[in-house]
Parts: C-alpha cells; sequence; structure tokens
C-alpha cells in the first residue's frame, strides 16, 4: 500500500483505539449504575469507535495469518486488541429482551481475538470451544451420574494460575506505562507493554467467555417453559356448544320444540353421544344411557324372566307334592 494512503488512514487509527479505551475504562470505573443514560451513551460510543476502526483494519489489511509475530511493528501490535473491546463493551450494554443477543456477540469478538492471539502465538492457551461443542459437553456431563472430579481440579488450577498471571502482568504494565505514554521508551519496552497488554487480555477473553457460556445456558433453560406453554396454547380450541333443551325422549323433544324453532333439542342418549365424539366424555366409568327402545327391551326381558321363573317354581311345588303325603313333617299334633 502507497505512503499517502497509510498517512491518511492510519493516524487516525490511534485516536480511535484511544478514545474506545478510555471510555471503558470510564464505564468500568463509574459510580453510576450501568443502565444509566450516561454510562450507555459511552458504551454506545465506544462501539461505534471500535467498529470504525475494526473496518479500516479490514481495508488496510494490516494483520495476516502468514506473518509470525515478529515481523508485526511494534506500533501495531495494539490493534489486534480491537475485537476484544468490542466484547468487553458489548456486555456493558443493558437491554434484557436483547441479552442473549448481546452475549453472543460478545462471545464472537472474543474468539476472533484468542484466535488471532493463538495464531501468532502471543500466549500459550487453549482456544475454547465452539457453542455447539460446548453444549454438547454440558449435555454430556449433565448426563454423568458423577461429577468429573480431575476435570473441576484441573480447571480450578487453570484459574488460579491465570489470577497469577493476571496479577504480575499488571504489575509489570504499571512499571512500563509512564516510560511508553511519555514516549521515552525504545522499541523493545514499547513491543513489551503492548504483548503484555495482549496477554493480559487473553486471560480476560478467557474467563468471560466462561461466564457467558454460563448465562447463555441459564437464559436458555429459563426460555425452554415458555416456548412449551406457547406451543401448548397453540392447539386447536374445541368448537362451542350451542344452547339446547335436554329431554328423556324423542317425544318430548318434539313438544318443547314446538314453542321454540330456533332452539335445538335432543334426548339424553344424543347429548351423550354428541359430547363423546367432540371427547368431552370419556368411555370408561360412565355408562350410557339406554335408548328408549332399548329399554322397553329390557322390561320385555324383565317379564319373561319373571313368567319363566313363576312356572320352575310352581313345577317344582306339583312335583313336591306328589311324593310328599298331606300333613307331612308336621310333628305337633302327633298323639
Amino acid at each position: 500500500m502507497a505512503a499517502s494512503e497509510d498517512d491518511l488512514l492510519l493516524p487516525r487509527l490511534p485516536e480511535l483505539l484511544e478514545t474506545s479505551k478510555k471510555l471503558l475504562e470510564e464505564v468500568e470505573e463509574a459510580t453510576e449504575p450501568t443502565g444509566s443514560r450516561i454510562i450507555q451513551d459511552k458504551v454506545f460510543k465506544g462501539l461505534n469507535l471500535l467498529e470504525k476502526a475494526a473496518g479500516m483494519l479490514s481495508e488496510l489489511d494490516l494483520f495476516s495469518r502468514n506473518e509470525d509475530l515478529e515481523e508485526i511493528a511494534s506500533t501495531d501490535l495494539k490493534y489486534l486488541m480491537v475485537p476484544a473491546l468490542q466484547g468487553a463493551l458489548t456486555l456493558k450494554q443493558v437491554n434484557s429482551s436483547k441479552r442473549l443477543d448481546h452475549l453472543q456477540q460478545a462471545r464472537e469478538h472474543f474468539i476472533n481475538f484468542l484466535t488471532q492471539c493463538h495464531c501468532y502465538h502471543v500466549a500459550e492457551f487453549q482456544l475454547p470451544q465452539s457453542k455447539n461443542n460446548s453444549a454438547e459437553n454440558n449435555t454430556a456431563s449433565s448426563s454423568m451420574a458423577y461429577p468429573n472430579l480431575v476435570a473441576m481440579a484441573s480447571q480450578r488450577q487453570a484459574k488460579i494460575e491465570r489470577y497469577k498471571q493476571k496479577k504480575e502482568l499488571e504489575h509489570r504494565l504499571s512499571a512500563l506505562k509512564s516510560a511508553v505514554e511519555s514516549g521515552q521508551a525504545d522499541d523493545e519496552r514499547v513491543r513489551e507493554y503492548h504483548l503484555l497488554h495482549l496477554r493480559r487480555w487473553i486471560g480476560i477473553c478467557l474467563e468471560e467467555i466462561e461466564s457467558i457460556d454460563q448465562e447463555i445456558k441459564i437464559l436458555k433453560e429459563r426460555d425452554s417453559p415458555r416456548e412449551e406453554s406457547t406451543s401448548h396454547s397453540s392447539l386447536p380450541e374445541k368448537p362451542p356448544m350451542k344452547p339446547f333443551i335436554l329431554t328423556r325422549n324423542k317425544a318430548q323433544a318434539k313438544v318443547f320444540g314446538a314453542g321454540y324453532p330456533s332452539l335445538a333439542t335432543m334426548t339424553v342418549s344424543d347429548w351423550y353421544d354428541q359430547h363423546q365424539k367432540y371427547g368431552a366424555l370419556p368411555d370408561r366409568g360412565i355408562a350410557k344411557p339406554p335408548s328408549a327402545a332399548q329399554q322397553q327391551e329390557d322390561e320385555e326381558q324383565k317379564d319373561d324372566e319373571g313368567e319363566e321363573k313363576t312356572l320352575h317354581r310352581q313345577r317344582e311345588w306339583d312335583d313336591w307334592k306328589d311324593t310328599h303325603p298331606r300333613g307331612y313333617g308336621n310333628r305337633q299334633n302327633m298323639g
């Protein structure tokens, strides 16, 4: 790229980066609530500045995967922090309805920063897993009866090591800060200063991604019951029943329906059949009312059974009298 283009574009990058860094520091050190108008204005302003800086870096093609860390100029190392700053400011946005989107966007910015640092071997660390792989691992670990104590112990040890490294980096940065900002430091110290900043942000991004994954899991579990209730409420409703007069038989239906032709009439059997058709009544535990013909048939059957029983008892009495003389069994009048 021509030197004239560098002169036009590069001078703006330091200004954009320093202003956005200063805005992030003000947001983190502010005593006002994060959701206040003043803080949110600084957050939006910082995100806009970083978006412009990212666009300029893309146009300049300042970083290439084919280059090594030693090939990057010391003054250009600080621009690798742009995605990390974008992720940090994205997390500062306050909007409960868009919280999941903000978390996913911040995670993507952090992953971009860590991927660049990993490619340039800025520090030795393991890249976080993608969202799909982490979701599968969470499902697999939750299905286990007992937690993996070895993995938990290694994670705890890694956090302790990151904390120690963070404190050491902050101590070394404070020792170099005054010399670099005053312009008295040589190129070697400037390079060390920017590399320490990158390594500090690597630790910050790894911790933020762990917190983001936990919060995303909580938000999805919280929203899943709402989706289930919405799916149940979307089921088709049964058609409302029209008003009617309930009668015992068809004869009463004709009588009651004659004076009210607009009002529907039905027998008890018809009413039961209609409710059973729409699934309003179960088949088990409820006896279906018999129809008039069924009632008449049952009565005739009962009469026939009664006559047969009477005839059978009469025949048994006649047979008994034939084999037993009159007065058999009467022992009270014995002489």
